[in-house]
């Protein structure tokens, strides 16, 4: 396996993570947030949640600050797109995209996987590649009763101090979410436990990725 770094030593390193719903980009990245937070010498982190009202809204935003406690610069985004109708909406939402354009050049995007089947998750995966056509973009991954979990191509191994972060802040933040069936520690880890085993990671632990597109300078 081929074994690739990000000169975190630059400074800043920009990133931007886009998400549909309150507590997507902390499911499907949040442990490389972390990870970045701590390795970067300037980590500067747009956070864009498109879908979030009233009590997740708040959840959504307190969050992000969590995660993004050590981060050198942040900008914490929470639109109002209705749950579930995203494609439905798709002007406006690809309105909030263009916008975005101009308010950020990221050396690295995460947003969704283009293979999730949530309507919403596949459009602003879309949207996002649309937007963003010169940047690295990684899609993340969340676990979902549709069972729609591809097969990766990119793996980020997390320290054990990382992965329990992860799954402390998710639990705290997410009160509206505790009393799903799928919203437990065990979950979480196991996911990146899986993960972890797949990358030979040294930790036991990693995110996944999906990279369409990815060009290696020697």
């Amino acid at each position: 396996m081929l074994t690739a770094s990000f000169d975190l030593s630059a400074s800043p390193l920009r990133v931007v993570a886009i998400g549909s719903h309150a507590d997507d980009i902390e499911l499907g990245c949040g442990g490389t947030m972390l990870a970045l937070a701590d390795g970067a010498a300037e980590l500067e982190v747009t956070w864009v949640v498109l879908g979030a009202d009233g009590a997740r809204a708040d959840e959504a935003r307190a969050s992000a600050e969590a995660f993004l406690e050590r981060a050198a610069a942040s900008t914490v985004v929470v639109e109002h797109f209705r749950d579930g109708f995203f494609p439905y909406l798709g002007g406006s939402v690809k309105e909030r995209f263009e916008a975005l354009k101009d308010e950020v050049s990221p050396d690295l995007i995460f947003t969704h996987s283009g293979l999730d089947l949530h309507q919403d998750h596949r459009l602003v995966a879309e949207l996002t590649w649309n937007t963003f056509r010169d940047h690295l973009i990684f899609e993340y991954e969340i676990p979902k009763y549709d069972a729609d979990l591809a097969q990766p191509n990119v793996y980020v191994p997390l320290a054990e101090a990382i992965v329990e972060r992860k799954v402390s802040l998710l639990l705290d933040h997410f009160e509206s979410q505790r009393s799903r069936h799928w919203f437990t520690d065990d979950l979480f880890r196991s996911v990146m436990r899986l993960r972890g085993m797949e990358a030979n990671s040294p930790t036991r632990f990693a995110e996944a990725f999906r990279c369409r597109k990815l060009t290696l300078a020697p």
